[in-house]
């Protein structure tokens, strides 16, 4: 069933043209070269270190990586990271 649903958003999201983060509730990344990563639509923060961050994403998680992390800005469902990135990855929610 909910694998439908997912699909049926997916197609209604290009067929109609509406922004997939809001209708899918995907988070919005934006990053600024390898200085900050602004995300937008996370769920919360699971772990935070100089190297290494953790967001809880309503589909699994987002893997941030790199150098010298501190936190600028977090609110509820929004986080500007700064530091020096080196790598970002998502890490699928494990089957249940």
């Amino acid at each position: 069933m909910a694998k439908w649903k997912h699909n049926l958003k997916n197609w209604l999201t290009r067929r109609l043209e509406l922004p997939a983060d809001a209708v899918m509730d995907l988070p919005r990344i934006t990053m600024v070269g390898q200085l900050h990563i602004y995300i937008e639509n996370h769920q919360g923060v699971l772990m935070f270190s100089n190297e290494e961050v953790r967001l809880l994403l309503k589909q699994g998680q987002l893997l941030i990586r790199g150098k010298d992390f501190m936190l600028k800005t977090i609110l509820p469902e929004e986080i500007l990271l700064e530091g020096k990135i080196e790598h970002v990855s998502y890490l699928d929610r494990p089957e249940s």
